[in-house]
């Protein structure tokens, strides 16, 4: 069939009122990655949170992470007097984690190799291996942080 019967067909249909069957909607699983104070916030019970933020995160189609790298962060900051909580990291991380369906995400070779291709716009070394993670596995990263907006990463807030 050319060009004008295609047409044709398009015109008759629309001068008829008929709308073209709509295709079923696929449900598209996004992969989050928190960053660490999303995390922290979500284990405070999520008031912190953007709307948009707690949607995603309480979307049972979604997977949603949290780093090593995050855990490292905690427990460094913890340890240092900077970041005081209500338990210690070692039993607030993974029974928050369980407690939120928050599945643990190692900090891998590729990940840290994609790291030194990261041009140096955010200082935070915890920021730069969780955006080398999240493009390295293309996640979404969770984080109302504008600076790591710069990179070549998705975000949500």
């Amino acid at each position: 069939m050319g060009r004008s019967g295609l047409r044709a067909i398009t015109r008759e249909v629309a001068s008829s009122g008929r709308q073209s069957p709509r295709q079923p909607r696929l449900e598209r699983c996004v992969k989050l990655l928190l960053d660490t104070c999303t995390f922290l916030w979500l284990a405070g019970g999520g008031a912190a949170l953007s709307a948009a933020a707690g949607r995603a995160i309480a979307d049972p189609g979604n997977e949603v992470f949290l780093s090593a790298v995050s855990v490292w962060e905690v427990v460094t900051k913890h340890r240092a007097g900077k970041l005081p909580l209500p338990e210690p990291p070692e039993t607030l991380v993974p029974t928050e984690r369980e407690l939120r369906g928050v599945d643990a995400l190692p900090f891998d070779e590729e990940s840290a190799l994609y790291g030194t291709r990261l041009p140096a716009l955010h200082r935070d070394p915890f920021d730069r291996m969780l955006i080398a993670q999240a493009v390295a596995h293309s996640l979404a990263i969770v984080t109302p942080d504008p600076l790591i907006t710069q990179y070549p990463v998705r975000t949500l807030w």
